[in-house]
């Protein structure tokens, strides 16, 4: 059906069927520039969340005026498509077969970009790695490299809220209303499998999810970091500091730089990061903190740009514009550079140090680069009754129910089972950006548990802000491909990625890091008795002791900047 209004110069075209390879015909709305007498460059967004969506319509009629088509699509089994919804599955070939039949179409000019965020940005790298001729570059915003990582698991942690929240939300045709549950009972429930059950689903997804805690075959094939070399295009990626997938978003960076299938594609891999949440660009905000105007970038004109130069060959200089453009946090600016980690980038370890009192930030516990000697280990009981809120963090996506973004952790830290360590007041400026880790020298009397370490930045009236958090389950500090347990009261070393930030702690702030082993509902809670995933329904407490002495140096690694 073809609209009888024209808006904005443009005519649309709506519920295009599609036909997949099975005969599943999936629906698009194809938004054409008025009055065109050739064939034109076209841009294709694939979404679940329905292509009439206000933003979907939006960008759209921006790209339509600026002569381009736009194809909007319904992801199989969602809205308009005929099918099953099965995320993330068949968008592969779905990708690629809608690439085709829009290559082939009089209208196109044989050039098509992708463009969207999230899942809709997730669709564009799997749609990139099956070889469409038509397929010229992407533009990804808030998408990582492995989905087992992000956002499913984390550190082998299952990440429980947005799973249990996003796979309600779409478990239909439709968008589905998350106002009906108690969230806060729900995501108490024991055992982990049966919690659709509890509240009256049967979503096959998310118990396909929760049948899959190691990174197996099923994530290795839906992987983008293990599809590098089938991908030959140029990419733009867009994140933000407070999204669950900033890693994934360097991650997938550096291995195109180097695993890139053509030369093409290694040499054109862009990034910008912004002080966001999953909605990249369009807040100044994320969470309680504010970064200023100057930190919202209008992306649409961004993407043109972009789509200019590598579907319509306009020379506008975009090849040669520096590879990463960055927001630093702090003194709140843009910085541009060319490689990523930054080429000047020290990294300095600050020892976690206490008399063996370091619980909650009235505890003893402190910061210093000098190794520790002769010092008590902390200890702190985790019970999963009682488990660490969220409060804030890389996660996502329904702030109602879980905040994300920047908050103060006062509240959190003044829990006897969160482990404070602060720094002495800095006497200058100093700039962390890049990847942040953990190593931490810890026991249990469990044969599982978790561990988590949080970032964050103190400020001279107290308010102690979240940058980066992260968790490691131990059964999977050695790789999250197997599963081994502890042994109790042995001590071990655990990594802890809390995954990039770019921040600059101003004179007069301190840094601090923040232990404990729990972070819920973000992270499903550890019952600490080494059982199967999801199916135990009772729970042990934890008696968790951290060592920092002359064998066993618990450390943060921060990536100091010197310009």
């Amino acid at each position: 059906m073809t609209s009888i209004f024209k808006p904005f110069n443009v005519d649309i075209k709506y519920n295009q069927r599609i036909i997949m390879r099975d005969n599943i015909s999936l629906s698009a709305d194809i938004y054409f520039p008025k009055d065109r007498n050739k064939p034109l460059p076209v841009i294709l967004t694939r979404t679940p969340y329905d292509n009439s969506s206000d933003d979907i319509v939006e960008s759209a009629i921006y790209f339509a005026q600026k002569g381009y088509i736009f194809v909007a699509q319904d992801t199989r089994g969602r809205n308009d498509s005929e099918g099953e919804f099965r995320p993330w599955i068949d968008e592969f070939n779905d990708g690629f077969d809608t690439l085709e039949w829009i290559g082939i179409q009089p209208w196109c000019d044989s050039n098509i970009g992708m463009v969207g965020g999230s899942y809709v940005g997730n669709v564009q790298w799997q749609a990139a790695s099956m070889g469409s001729e038509y397929l010229k570059t992407i533009i990804p915003r808030v998408i990582g490299d492995n989905l087992h990582e992000s956002p499913h698991y984390q550190g082998g942690a299952f990440q429980l809220g947005w799973s249990a929240t996003w796979s309600w939300r779409q478990d239909g045709r439709t968008t589905q209303s998350l106002k009906l549950y108690d969230w806060n009972q729900l995501f108490m429930t024991l055992p982990l499998k049966k919690l659709d059950e509890f509240a009256g689903k049967n979503v096959d997804f998310f118990r396909e999810w929760i049948s899959h805690p190691d990174y197996d075959y099923y994530w290795k094939e839906l992987a983008i970091k293990e599809r590098y070399q089938d991908i030959k295009i140029p990419v733009l990626q867009i994140g933000g500091w407070y999204d669950f997938f900033t890693a994934g978003t360097f991650n997938n960076y550096i291995g195109m730089k180097e695993l890139g299938g053509s030369d093409l594609a290694r040499s054109n891999q862009k990034v910008i990061l912004g002080p966001w949440v999953h909605n990249a660009g369009s807040l100044s905000y994320a969470g309680d903190m504010d970064y200023g105007l100057d930190s919202k970038l209008d992306i649409l004109p961004i993407e043109l740009e972009w789509f200019n130069y590598w579907l319509k060959g306009i020379n506008n200089r975009v090849k040669e514009q520096p590879d990463i453009k960055i927001f630093t946090m702090g003194i709140n600016k843009w910085v541009e550079e060319n490689q990523w980690p930054l080429e000047n980038t020290v990294y300095t370890k600050y020892y976690f140090h206490s008399n063996g009192s370091s619980n909650s930030l009235f505890g003893d516990g402190f910061l210093s680069i000098e190794p520790p000697v002769l010092e008590p280990e902390d200890s702190y009981i985790y019970n999963p009754a009682f488990p660490v809120p969220t409060l804030g963090g890389n996660t996502c996506c329904n702030p109602n129910i879980i905040s994300w973004g920047a908050y103060d952790q006062s509240s959190i830290e003044a829990r006897n089972d969160v482990l404070v360590y602060t720094s002495e007041l800095l006497e200058s400026d100093l700039e962390v950006t890049g990847n942040i880790v953990v190593k931490l020298y810890a026991s249990s009397d469990c044969i599982d548990t978790d561990f988590t370490a949080k970032l964050v930045d103190v400020y001279p009236n107290g308010s102690a802000i979240n940058l980066c958090d992260g968790i490691i389950r131990a059964r999977y500090r050695e790789s999250t491909v197997h599963q081994k347990t502890i042994e109790p009261y042995k001590i071990y070393e655990y990594e802890i990625n809390l995954w990039p930030t770019s921040n600059i702690f101003e004179k007069g702030h301190k840094i601090r890091v923040d232990i404990s082993s729990s972070n819920f509902p973000r992270f499903d809670r550890n019952l600490n008795t080494g059982g199967e995933f999801a199916l135990e329904d009772e729970f042990k407490l934890a008696s968790q002791k951290i060592y920092h002495n002359s064998d066993y140096k618990s450390h943060i690694i921060l990536p100091i900047i010197i310009r």
